[in-house]
């Protein structure tokens, strides 16, 4: 079952040098939160594209969740493809593949997931309400999917972000894990006159429970802070620093950047919580690895955020692989990264 494959050192080594940046290492010094230091976890994300997929899907989460002594799984995004319609029975279908995991699930909604049901490929529909349909069919109440669930803690708890039901948080140990509804495809930003209504929402929504978890793990005295959602926020139109740029076009042929306030809310976020914070997210190429561990994330002058990790998944076959997370609070590199292959 443990199938590693052979670039596992070259991918510690590499995650020893993000992890152990200038920054980080006063972390040690910190009380934990738990008495739990040491934990695994595993990361999937776009496992299925059609209806073929399912059986190889519902293997691969068999897989993903046997692990020993793991915590958690988390599928982040894309569980539907790109041409397939966003109906209530595909819903279903895939809310059940994954609430057979063994272990406690967490979904994270990804851009094939409701943002391009606008699509005429994808039978169009209104994203929106497809997304009022995802929350209802993926997020009813307080607990995870899967046999053994996890109490999570919801955004919507608080009444100005009652719809944000994705957006959720929960501890092991010394950590604090929150997820983002933060979606592929410019995130959602609808370049057109007028207010960008669902867009602008969900930034201020995203950007509060950001900065919510950082005042958590505060008072909780957490080591770390690992932070779920499928969008790259750090491609191509991420290379403009304006600040609200994403209100406006920057020039005719320019898109804006519909990341640039969230990438300014990490910044916030790792100026009040002094300890690791490690972003997970898919990627829509194969990594030569499998996966890419860096510190892209910097402030308005251009300077390194060094407690700031990403760790984005671009696996070679997403319907067989996963990532397999080992970590101890109570080490230098805390995280451990390796692609684990499902049993044909």
């Amino acid at each position: 079952m443990k199938n590693v494959n052979a670039f596992t050192a070259m991918r510690l080594c590499a995650l020893c040098v993000a992890l152990c940046a200038p920054g980080t290492a006063h972390v040690a010094q910190a009380r934990p939160a738990g008495t739990t230091t040491h934990y695994t976890f595993s990361v999937l994300s776009g496992a299925i594209t059609r209806p073929a997929d399912e059986r190889s899907a519902q293997r691969l989460i068999d897989a993903a969740s046997r692990a020993p002594a793991l915590s958690f799984v988390v599928y982040d995004g894309n569980l539907k493809g790109a041409h397939e319609a966003c109906t209530d029975a595909l819903y279903a279908r895939r809310h059940a593949i994954l609430d057979a995991s063994r272990a406690p699930l967490v979904f994270v909604p990804g851009q094939r997931d409701w943002v391009n049901c606008v699509s005429p490929a994808a039978v169009s529909v209104d994203p929106l309400e497809r997304l009022d349909q995802l929350r209802s069919t993926f997020f009813p109440d307080s607990a995870s999917m899967g046999q053994r669930p996890l109490m999570l803690t919801r955004e919507s708890e608080t009444s100005r972000f009652q719809p944000y039901r994705e957006n959720m948080r929960w501890q092991v140990g010394n950590t604090v894990f929150i997820t983002l509804n933060l979606p592929g495809g410019n995130n959602h930003y609808l370049d057109a006159g007028g207010r960008n209504g669902e867009f602008e929402d969900r930034a201020i929504a995203n950007a509060s429970w950001l900065e919510r978890a950082g005042e958590y793990a505060k008072q909780r005295n957490a080591r770390a802070l690992v932070v779920f959602f499928e969008a790259s926020p750090f491609g191509k139109l991420a290379q403009r620093a304006d600040r609200f740029a994403w209100l406006r076009r920057i020039g005719r042929q320019q898109p804006a950047d519909a990341y640039a306030e969230f990438r300014r809310s990490l910044v916030k976020l790792a100026q009040a919580f002094h300890g690791p914070i490690v972003l997970i997210h898919a990627s829509d190429e194969n990594l030569a690895h499998g996966f890419l561990i860096d510190q892209p994330l910097r402030n308005d002058r251009g300077a390194k955020i060094t407690n700031v990790t990403r760790v984005a998944l671009g696996l070679h076959a997403p319907r067989a692989q996963w990532l397999h997370i080992d970590a101890d609070t109570a080490r230098h590199p805390f995280l451990r990264v390796s692609v684990r292959n499902a049993p044909r």
